[in-house]
Order: structure tokens, then C-alpha cells, then sequence
């Protein structure tokens, strides 16, 4: 008989198309009125429309969040909000711009409001990972939890299908490792199966019709259930790993999530096949590590480190940091099968099919 706990974390969630424009009421609803926007240039069209709704709730601007939270930035920033008097902040973009967001709230406690134009799905947790030194650590608090999410579909229309498709593999990973997590539930489990069935679903239809709405909705829906896997239940290899990746060799996040993820299922499924069995059949394929590379490739996405500018007589580095700590995984975690797990990944072999008995 299977036991298990489950801690929700209450986030105020609007899902739907046009629902940006009810942001100011979001503000008012936590009684602030001295805004910091959070944009980019990249989201400028959507910051602009952010912008015009929050009127005279806006007290200050920046536009300079960078991938994984650097926090030279956050203590840049940390100027404006008191200079300004700020007493919530409103983010429109990508993971980075979540981050930067969740940092200062961990710092000042200062509400957050969260309009996300990826699949990242880090506004529906209680976890920050930032950079200091050339290393990236994770921490988790309730404090970085954002107040409320608004989904705007509309705000991911024109997202461009190459960074659609790596936000959505970034999403499928939180999901996947939730299914194996030492906190996965009968409640994690419906929800990171159902975000794999969707993104399995919603990346065809970006080559189908990049402006597809029903497909783009999926995507965000994925993201939305796969953010919150990831804040009830723990993270293993793949995460720990593309940290490393990303904080010590500054790999674009999404792309080298969506490159390494068939390798780290490669390697633990081993130690899983049951929950590779259940992936598997959420993808609608035999294998669950092969057919994640080839929805990539299929697709036109990255599947190979080398291609996402990382250097092979790094590797040996990169897997000397990913187990330099040790951390919950269904596999043993050891420098060779990593350092071999990355060999791979850099050349972008497809995963070969576990052989059944």
C-alpha cells in the first residue's frame, strides 16, 4: 500500500486569453500601489500593454534581467526598489525575469505578480536558483512564491517556435523527474503525466501553425502543471545537471534542458522503468528517453551540446560539478556515468531503446 505526503503551495492562478488586462485589479487585490515592471526588450509589445493597464500603480521600470540570476543584478535592482518606494513587483517574460522577480521578493518580501511569455514555470514555485562566483545554487522558501500567475495565452503567441519548443522540453523535464521524485503522489503524478501528454501534443502543432491557438494553450497549460510538479516534488540528475551547465558554462537554460533531458531518462531509467513505461505511453511511443529526442528533432530543436557552444574539454569539469554534492536520484549518481551520460549529450547520440527481456 503506497504512502506519501503532499504540500500544496497556494498561488492565485488566471488562465486565458486577454486576461493581462486584469493586472491593475491584481495589484489592488494585495492593497499595493508602487509597482516595479520587470520586462525585456525581447517582450517589449507585451510590457507595453502591462504597462498601460497598471497606469499610475507604476512607480519604476527594468528591463535587465539576465538568465540564471546573476545577483550583481538583483542587488542592482534592490536600488530601484527602495529609491521608489516599491511595494510589489510585476513580471512580464521568460524564466530570467521570474527569477529576478522571486530574488527580490526573498529579499525585501515585496508581493509579485507574474505574467510568464515562456513555458518556464518557475512562477508557480517556491524555489530560486541564482549565480554568484560562476556557480549556481538553488534555495526554496515560501517567501519566493509569487502571489498570483496571469497566463495571458495571447502574451506567448508570438513567441518564435525555436524558443517555444525548448521552453516546452524545460517544462517536460519538471514534470518527468517529479514521476520519480522521492515526494511523488498519485496528485504529482496525474498532473506531470497529463503535462507530458500535452506538450506531446502541443510541439507538432508549432511547425503545423506556429500562431496555432489550441496548441499554444496546451503549452502553457503543460507549463503551468509541470511548474507545479516541480514545486511539491523533488529534483534529481537532469536539474542538478543542467545547472551546472548553465551556472558554470553559460548554456542558454530551455536549450540545454531540451538537450540533456533524453540522456539523464537514458541513464535512470535503469532504476525507473516503470516510470519510463508511463512516460512512454504519455508521449504515445515505445521508448521514453528516445522519444523525447526524436519529438525534439522532429521538430528542428538543439540535440547536441556542442551545438549549444559547449566546449568537450569541459566535460570533465561539468561532471566533477554535477556530483560534487550528492542529492535524491532513483540511479547512483557517479563522475564516470555522468562524465559518460555527457559524452553523449554533446554529440547528440539518440538514447538507444532499453532492451526488454
Amino acid at each position: 500500500m503506497r504512502s506519501f505526503v503532499y504540500n500544496s503551495h497556494p498561488v492565485r492562478v488566471i488562465f486565458g486569453p486577454g486576461t493581462a488586462s486584469r493586472v491593475a485589479d491584481e495589484v489592488r487585490r494585495l492593497d499595493r500601489s508602487r509597482v516595479l515592471l520587470l520586462a525585456g526588450e525581447h517582450v517589449r509589445p507585451q510590457a507595453e500593454l502591462v504597462e498601460t493597464a497598471l497606469g499610475d500603480l507604476q512607480v519604476a521600470r527594468f528591463d535587465g534581467a539576465v538568465m540564471h540570476t546573476p545577483v550583481e543584478v538583483t542587488e542592482r535592482v534592490l536600488g530601484r526598489v527602495t529609491e521608489n518606494d516599491v511595494d510589489a513587483v510585476v513580471a512580464v517574460g521568460g524564466g530570467s525575469t521570474t527569477g529576478l522577480a522571486k530574488a527580490l521578493a526573498g529579499r525585501t518580501g515585496i508581493d509579485q505578480v507574474i505574467l510568464p511569455t515562456t513555458y518556464a514555470g518557475s512562477e508557480v514555485t517556491p524555489v530560486l536558483g541564482e549565480t554568484a562566483g560562476g556557480v549556481k545554487t538553488t534555495r526554496s522558501s515560501p517567501d519566493l512564491l509569487p502571489e498570483t500567475v496571469i497566463y495571458d495565452v495571447d502574451f506567448t503567441m508570438s513567441m518564435p517556435i525555436p524558443l517555444a519548443l525548448t521552453s516546452a522540453i524545460n517544462a517536460m523535464a519538471h514534470a518527468i523527474e517529479a514521476l520519480y521524485s522521492e515526494q511523488a503522489n498519485p496528485i504529482v503524478d496525474a498532473l506531470a503525466l497529463e503535462a507530458v501528454a500535452a506538450i506531446a501534443r502541443g510541439i507538432p502543432a508549432l511547425g503545423a501553425d506556429s500562431a496555432d491557438p489550441e496548441g499554444r494553450s496546451d503549452l502553457l497549460l503543460a507549463a503551468w502543471l509541470a511548474g507545479t510538479c516541480l514545486a511539491s516534488a523533488g529534483m534529481g540528475l537532469h536539474h542538478k545537471l543542467c545547472h551546472a551547465l548553465g551556472g558554470s558554462f553559460d548554456l542558454p537554460h530551455a536549450a540545454t534542458h531540451t538537450v540533456v533531458l533524453p540522456h539523464a531518462l537514458a541513464y535512470n531509467e535503469p532504476s525507473v522503468p516503470h516510470v519510463m513505461a508511463r512516460v512512454a505511453q504519455a508521449l504515445g511511443t515505445e521508448s521514453a528517453p528516445a522519444g523525447v529526442y526524436d519529438l525534439v528533432a522532429a521538430a528542428g530543436g538543439p540535440t547536441s551540446l556542442e551545438e549549444l557552444g559547449m566546449r568537450e574539454a569541459d566535460l570533465d569539469e561539468a561532471a566533477r560539478l554535477a556530483t560534487a554534492k550528492p542529492y535524491p536520484n532513483p540511479r547512483e549518481v557517479t563522475e564516470v556515468g555522468v562524465r559518460r551520460l555527457l559524452g553523449e549529450a554533446f554529440a547528440g547520440t539518440r538514447p538507444e531503446p532499453a532492451r526488454t527481456v
